[in-house]
């Protein structure tokens, strides 16, 4: 029984570190864009609509060329990833959807999913993304 309440408090921080992220994710991505690169490790990959982004300059260019926005999330959901998956790296998935205005253009649908995991660096532990994912939710008009 032991085991099942540590899992479960394991689900439970996770949790928490995924909702403290997305608050941070989103707030940053439509106020502060050009600080949005210090979330992401150094090698990670965005996937934006299966168009393949990797590493930080690469990322920062490719976000200053989006116009500014508002994220709005209707959902986010979070699991840590198992241990053996990760060479006991703590990672967490975390899924989120919900609706996104960029100036100009109609709001659309997406969902986003992170691979969150934890670097320490000078007694600190923080939450850095791994790999990115976003699709936009287009819906069939038949």
């Amino acid at each position: 029984m032991a085991k099942a309440l540590d899992f479960k408090t394991y689900v439970d921080q996770a949790c928490k570190a995924a909702e403290e992220f997305a608050r941070i994710y989103y707030e940053t991505m439509d106020k502060r864009r050009q600080a949005l690169t210090r979330l992401y490790l150094d090698k990670a990959t965005l996937v934006w609509n299966g168009n393949v982004v990797t590493g930080l300059e690469a990322l920062r260019d490719f976000f200053e060329m989006l116009p500014s926005s508002e994220f709005r999330i209707n959902v986010l959901d979070c699991q840590p990833v198992h241990a053996q998956a990760t060479q006991s790296q703590t990672t967490v998935l975390v899924v989120t959807s919900g609706s996104v205005t960029f100036h100009g253009q109609k709001r659309r649908y997406f969902n986003q999913n992170f691979l969150l995991t934890t670097q320490t660096s000078s007694n600190k532990t923080v939450w850095k993304i791994a790999s990115d994912c976003f699709r936009f939710q287009d819906w069939s008009s038949n």
